[in-house]
């Protein structure tokens, strides 16, 4: 893998060990309740052992494309890359915040470019 794609695979996995942590650990704090739009506290309390579970999946995909880096094997990092891309996709679809679609798929897509012209 050349630089430049090392650099947005690291960036990309960064990225969703953030997204881990947020759902993770936290999802009832002010900074996080405002940064995914969440309605109130309340709801955030209610929904805060799903937003762990949706955490925990966050971090398959990081994982995923550490090892990929770790094995020096760009196929790894393109399966996990595309499913990225189809989760923010679907997430922005589904919850009609194109934010989502910015944040998640776009550099997933980025990144999958630089492999494919690579």
């Amino acid at each position: 893998m050349k630089l430049i794609t090392i650099i947005l695979v690291i960036f990309v996995a960064i990225e969703h060990y953030y997204f881990l942590i947020l759902e993770m650990f936290l999802w009832t704090k002010p900074r996080t309740i405002k940064a995914f739009g969440i309605k109130n506290k309340a709801f955030a309390d209610e929904t805060k052992v799903l937003a762990a579970n949706q955490g925990l999946y966050n971090g398959f995909p990081a994982s995923g494309l550490i090892f990929s880096l770790i094995t020096k094997d760009s196929s790894i990092a393109v399966f996990f890359l595309a499913c990225i891309v189809i989760a923010g996709i679907y997430g922005a679809y589904s919850t009609k915040k194109m934010k989502l679609f910015y944040i998640q798929a776009v550099p997933a897509m980025a990144t999958l470019i630089t492999i494919i012209l690579n």
